[in-house]
């Protein structure tokens, strides 16, 4: 295939930028925590060293939402695959620190090297995929190009581009034809993307609808300790929990929850903030309307009665599922796309969210269509929905009861994609 002029001039581009880029990230990572070891891992230099059996299937995806969509699909692969190794790169420190906690059997992480011929080269020699899967919109030309020119198979997984970003591609169909031809195969989220995927120029034999990776997640962890010293102090008190909340979504929870202490005087909100540095603003308003609240951060429990908790720490969400029978889930009040209901239902729990759902639309319309979700508008009808819940055993029973089907189905569709990627990147002969 003809190279493009415009993929010489990112060529170049590269090599003007490539070690200020450098200098950036490895000083932004060191001022994140990260040792000088990892930081270089940036520049291709490998901080573990590469299996020497099986197979070694590389995954790169962009910051944490991305990598921790496709754990549980390197761990289904990982079964399908008794001797193939994993390897996951991502960008930044959160989602190392939260994917290291996480990574399945015979997985690695590192940090993804730029996108400039030294640090790739150097990564590429020393790991030396057999495959390489990448993640929604990780579309490096450079990276793509230098990894597909070693005859590495390779996939897309989770195809998704903001319509900026597809413009964009569609006014240089060259170039974009030269990036998106790497594929052995495309799998995007919906139709919709499917056809933008088309009209992008990626090559139509190889262009499939898969499904959204985020919604087949894998379990969130829980912490056996913050269970058992948290059921100590609740003492049996009924509890909901609102997670992942965004700026104004707040004060509809904490209204809504004013409204449930009538009824149910013992009740605990369990609080969870997208960003938990938020913390105060918070305070401010559960103190405005005169409840007590204790504080995670601080090192508190419920254990003195409080209405509220405010669990304003990262990585602990799962074990806050696993204390409720309902959740709702925030970023949906405003138009912000929602969060991942599946991880709810794995819990066992029903996921309310509002109507601003657009990062999992066919998720939520799915597990709606099953009673594992309901969707909500305003104060009123989120109060309806969790005291539904509060006061109806069959109600609960109902939804656990989808919510186990849901979770059934999207295990058989995660075993397709599996077993999908495994043919088409030739992962059923015998390794190197």
């Amino acid at each position: 295939m003809r190279v493009p002029p415009l993929f010489y001039v990112y060529v170049a581009a590269t090599v003007v930028l490539a070690p200020f880029a450098a200098y950036l990230e490895i000083k932004k990572l060191r001022r994140q925590g990260v040792s000088a070891l990892r930081a270089h891992e940036k520049m291709g230099h490998a901080s573990q060293p590469r299996s020497g059996s099986g197979h070694l299937i590389w995954f790169h995806a962009a910051s944490v939402g991305e990598s921790l969509s496709v754990l549980a699909l390197i761990a289904k692969m990982g079964e399908m695959l008794p001797r193939a190794h994993f390897l996951i790169t991502s960008g930044t420190a959160t989602s190392a620190q939260l994917v290291s906690k996480r990574l399945p059997p015979r997985t690695v992480h590192q940090f993804a090297p730029l996108d400039a011929r030294g640090p790739l080269t150097r990564f590429l020699k020393h790991w030396r995929p057999d495959a390489a899967i990448f993640v929604e919109s990780e579309l490096w030309p450079r990276m793509l190009r230098m990894t597909h020119e070693r005859g590495t198979p390779m996939a897309l997984v989770n195809a998704r581009l903001s319509a900026k970003s597809r413009a964009t591609w569609v006014r240089y169909p060259a170039l974009a034809s030269f990036i998106l031809g790497v594929f052995d195969l495309i799998l995007t989220q919906n139709d919709e993307m499917a056809q933008a995927m088309v009209d992008m120029h990626a090559p139509v034999d190889r262009v499939a609808r898969g499904t959204n990776l985020k919604s087949l997640s894998a379990p969130l962890p829980t912490d056996p300790a913050v269970l058992a010293q948290s059921r100590a102090a609740l003492k049996g008190r009924p509890v909901w929990v609102a997670a992942s909340t965004h700026p104004g979504e707040e004060a509809t929870v904490l209204d809504a929850h004013a409204n449930l202490l009538v009824y149910h005087p013992d009740l605990v909100l369990i609080l969870v903030p997208r960003h938990p540095d938020r913390r105060d603003e918070i305070v401010k308003l559960i103190r405005a309307r005169e409840m007590s609240v204790a504080i995670r951060s601080e090192g508190s429990l419920p254990r003195n009665g409080e209405a509220v908790y405010l669990a304003d720490t990262l990585g602990e969400l799962g074990s806050w599922y696993a204390l409720t029978d309902m959740v709702f889930l925030g970023g949906s009040l405003h138009p912000i796309g929602g969060h991942n209901p599946f991880e709810v239902v794995q819990a066992g729990a029903v996921a309310i969210s509002g109507p601003h759902v657009t990062n999992f639309a066919e998720t939520f319309a799915d597990m709606q269509a099953k009673g594992a979700a309901q969707i909500v508008a305003d104060t009123r009808a989120l109060t309806d929905a969790v005291a539904t819940l509060l006061d109806s055993h069959a109600a609960r029973f109902s939804a656990h009861q989808a919510a186990e089907t849901v979770v059934r189905d999207k295990s058989n569709a995660l075993s397709q994609i599996a077993s999908r990627l495994i043919h088409m990147l030739r992962l059923e002969e015998d390794p190197r």
